[in-house]
């Protein structure tokens, strides 16, 4: 049985915006795995450990920070920036001070200008890959551990990069479980 007129073009707008709702749901997975791969957008690479070939070219790299609206941290880079030899681990720190009166948690997001840098831009240990949960008045430096892979002297845009930035922005997140419950605790024993 062949469907005809209006059938037809039911089944025909259901079906267009079953591909689409589906589209739409894999955009944003695919885009994160798309910016991973690539580099695009200024997301970094993860390593296992350091390169093993270290070229006689330096870069530079700079290290910011900033928060999310709202997020009651203290958060900035220890040094400034760096300058290190193609190839080589670079280890830089982030320090967070969680000046209120209550455990806070927070995330970090991060990106590396200029965009064409992104991939070759590898961290091998990083404090923005979890969560980080800070007790009030806690102060902590936090360590990335980094390199600059040397094939980004064979790519055509990036090879011309001297400075990179890496740049991490904390937001506040709800804290795991077992915080909740002390915290709720504390505040239960207090009143």
């Amino acid at each position: 049985m062949a469907l005809k007129g209006p059938q037809k073009t039911v089944v025909q707008l259901v079906s267009v915006v079953v591909v689409m709702g589906g589209l739409a749901w894999a955009s944003v997975p695919f885009y994160d795995w798309f910016c991973r791969v690539t580099g695009f957008g200024g997301a970094t690479g993860v390593a296992e450990a350091g390169s093993d070939t270290i070229l006689d070219k330096t870069i530079k790299v700079r290290f910011d920070a900033s928060k999310e609206r709202g997020m009651p941290w203290e958060f900035r880079p220890v040094q400034t920036e760096m300058e290190l030899r193609i190839g080589e681990t670079g280890l830089a720190f982030y320090e967070a001070y969680n000046p209120t009166d209550r455990p806070v948690a927070g995330q970090a997001s991060y990106n590396v200008a200029p965009y064409s840098a992104g991939g070759y831009f590898d961290k091998i240990a990083c404090f923005c890959f979890e969560e980080q949960v800070l007790q009030p008045g806690e102060r902590v430096q936090m360590p990335v551990s980094f390199f600059v892979d040397p094939e980004i002297v064979n790519d055509r845009d990036a090879k011309y990069v001297h400075t990179i930035t890496l740049s991490y922005t904390f937001y506040e997140i709800d804290l795991p479980e077992g915080y909740a419950a002390l915290g709720a605790a504390t505040t239960t024993n207090t009143n």
